[in-house]
């Protein structure tokens, strides 16, 4: 995503806390900051992607973050996965005169390289107006509303998606229980409703590899995320939870790591590895 600004000739200030995912950046024409601090003060966009509210809390709050560089009249962005609460957190926390869109993603590495992923926006319209440009330049941002509608979506897809997920496995688990070829399990699949989602993990479930374009640690994190906003709502997220139990049970047998389609895996008791 750094890489498509770059290519669109913006000028971009970069700063990783592992410094060396930084490097290609740097000598791509990129300048390298020493802090979120300092990225933050040379920029009027400001765009952070965290794993989780924890990580985005340090970068932001944390010693010489964002909230200590980022000037009046410069945008917040955030596209980080870490629900609506989180982002209202950050509006209330801001210093005055910065501005703030949530715009989480949808897609993974391939869509963020060729620019297409599926971007979710929140905040003001005049916020979001100020920065579709840049955004437009990452994928295909759409425009929901007051500040959290953005991550509120994305937590409503990753509850699809955690359980279309899951009950594959399950589906899986079923016909190797009643003696059915897999490839023709996935082959008839492929003609289902969750035909999309059957045929770009199928390279993964028959080869038994699983190298991560997202990875199950995170979808664990994004399944605790839908239960908790559901549970907030009042809502009782039956299918949400069994897909985060299954999920879970998968990263804590040493998949987080892996692509979280390696929960089809470790529901049909298969093996797995990373390549």
């Amino acid at each position: 995503m750094a890489g498509r600004l770059l290519e669109a000739g913006h000028e971009l200030w970069v700063w990783n806390r592992s410094r060396s995912k930084a490097e290609a950046l740097g000598e791509a024409g990129a300048k390298i900051a020493a802090s979120p601090a300092e990225a933050a003060s040379n920029a009027t966009v400001v765009i952070t992607m965290l794993s989780t509210p924890d990580a985005l809390g340090d970068v932001v709050w944390g010693r010489d973050g964002v909230a200590a560089g980022i000037a009046a009249g410069a945008t917040l962005v955030d596209m980080s996965t870490v629900g609506p609460a989180t982002a209202r957190e950050l509006e209330r926390r801001l210093p005055d005169g910065v501005g703030i869109v949530d715009a989480p993603v949808l897609g993974s590495v391939p869509q963020a390289e060729s620019g297409s992923l599926k971007i979710f926006a929140g905040g003001t319209k005049d916020a979001y107006d100020g920065v579709a440009e840049v955004l437009g330049i990452l994928g295909e941002p759409s425009y929901l509303g007051p500040l959290g509608s953005g991550a509120a979506m994305k937590l409503v897809v990753n509850s699809t998606l955690g359980a279309l997920m899951t009950g594959l496995g399950e589906a899986m688990a079923l016909g190797d229980a009643l003696k059915l070829d897999p490839s023709v399990v996935l082959d008839v699949l492929e003609g289902s409703p969750a035909g999309p989602m059957v045929s770009q993990k199928r390279p993964n479930i028959e080869s038994g590899t699983f190298p991560p374009a997202f990875k199950l640690s995170l979808a664990r994190k994004d399944m605790d995320l839908v239960v908790q906003a559901s549970e907030r709502a009042g809502l009782d997220p039956r299918v949400g939870r069994a897909a985060r139990e299954w999920i879970e049970e998968a990263d804590e047998s040493g998949l987080g790591d892996f692509d979280y389609s390696a929960v089809v895996a470790q529901v049909r008791g298969a093996s797995a590895s990373l390549d």
